[in-house]
């Protein structure tokens, strides 16, 4: 593996192409199921550990979610492959792609969310996109009908970051407010209603929102620049972490702690780091996949060991994934596509180092695969 100085690389907490110096070049690896051609390796075999997508080095990793993945690469192009059923690869077709496709030509990408069978994405001049499936009016353009190729939401150029739900989208401006859109049973838009907005709505008047977090499901977590952490929408397994399990549909504190960094929300379960690098967790845990050593479902923050030197973490469907500060790699909860990376499929209720490597930098949890960046 090379180190070369220059490249940039996604961080996961702020969805953003930032550019260290030093920094290394990454591969991208991926494993678990690999139907429909999600895991980019030409074929649609299952790999129960990590296996190197192709020979390039400008990698990073955006959206991960339903079998479809994304990649905005250093050079600011976008890529997509795996599943096409409504069109999300914005390919303009619904093929399925098993090897990654390059969307379009150009060269100002700056993020990609991925939802149920959506996508949303930022330009580096601040424009708002979207493609897919569109039942919901969960891709902003005012209409319910799907596209296969990415259509420009409005004319703003103040568009900063984007997370995708289940049938909805979430974006943060450059002036920090928070504005959401699509399908809103649950209360997810955080307007305070259960109304479906086919275009953008502003949640509350707020300018201190910093960071949203993408959502498989049908609630949302975000942060705001005080370092609180919030929630909302869906509750049933306590995974918005406000110790019950109801449903709300304005943004309500996690607890009153002022030190979350990230956080990554599944299914049915939630993982958090805070910036002092402990790791937390909370809501569904039949498959262990809270990390806690048990299959008990917790509705608060439960902290995952001791450990302080946690980087980054993101929730899979049943399963979870994570990298510490010395660049190694942890997987733990269900394992039966391999999607641990362990090289069985063995069920795990506390974290287990992947391999020996400690060069693993960025990670992407899936339906029932994970992608990792390494240098």
């Amino acid at each position: 593996m090379s180190y070369r100085y220059g490249a940039s690389y996604l961080d996961p907490g702020l969805n953003t192409l930032v550019a260290p110096s030093p920094s290394y070049t990454y591969y991208l690896y991926s494993w678990g199921a690999g139907g429909k051609g999600v895991l980019g390796l030409g074929n649609v075999n299952d790999y129960s550990s990590p296996k190197q997508v192709g020979l390039l080095t400008n990698w990073s990793l955006s959206g991960n979610f339903n079998d479809a993945i994304f990649s905005v690469k250093t050079d600011g192009t976008v890529w997509s492959w795996g599943n096409n059923n409504y069109g999300q690869l914005g390919l303009g077709s619904t093929s399925n792609y098993s090897s990654p496709t390059q969307i379009g030509a150009l060269t100002n990408w700056l993020n990609v969310a991925s939802g149920f069978y959506h996508v949303v994405s930022v330009k580096t001049d601040g424009t708002l996109w979207s493609w897919g499936y569109n039942s919901q009016g969960q891709l902003g353009l005012g209409n319910t009908t799907n596209y296969s190729s990415p259509k420009q939401i409005g004319v703003l150029t103040n568009w900063l970051k984007v997370a995708a739900g289940f049938y909805s989208s979430y974006a943060i401006k450059t002036d920090g407010t928070l504005w959401a859109w699509g399908n809103n049973f649950y209360g997810q838009l955080g307007l305070n209603n259960r109304t479906s907005y086919s275009s953008p709505k502003q949640v509350g008047s707020l300018t201190t929102w910093s960071n949203i977090f993408n959502s498989n499901v049908q609630n949302i977590l975000a942060l705001q620049t005080n370092g609180t952490l919030w929630g909302w929408g869906d509750n049933e397994y306590g995974n918005l972490g406000l110790n019950n399990l109801t449903s709300y549909s304005s943004p309500k504190q996690i607890g009153s702690l002022t030190n979350w960094a990230s956080a990554s929300i599944a299914v049915s379960q939630t993982l958090a780091v805070k910036t002092d690098g402990t790791m937390w967790s909370w809501g569904q845990n039949s498959y262990g996949q809270l990390g806690l050593g048990n299959t008990t479902n917790y509705s608060s923050p439960k902290q995952i060991g001791l450990l302080t030197n946690w980087l980054n973490v993101s929730s899979g469907r049943y399963s979870s994934i994570a990298v510490k500060t010395n660049g190694t790699l942890w997987t733990w909860g269900s394992n039966d596509k391999g999607q641990l990376g362990l090289g069985n499929k063995t069920y795990y209720s506390s974290p287990k180092q992947v391999g020996s490597s400690a060069s693993w930098k960025t990670i992407s949890a899936g339906k029932n695969n994970n992608f990792g960046l390494a240098y």
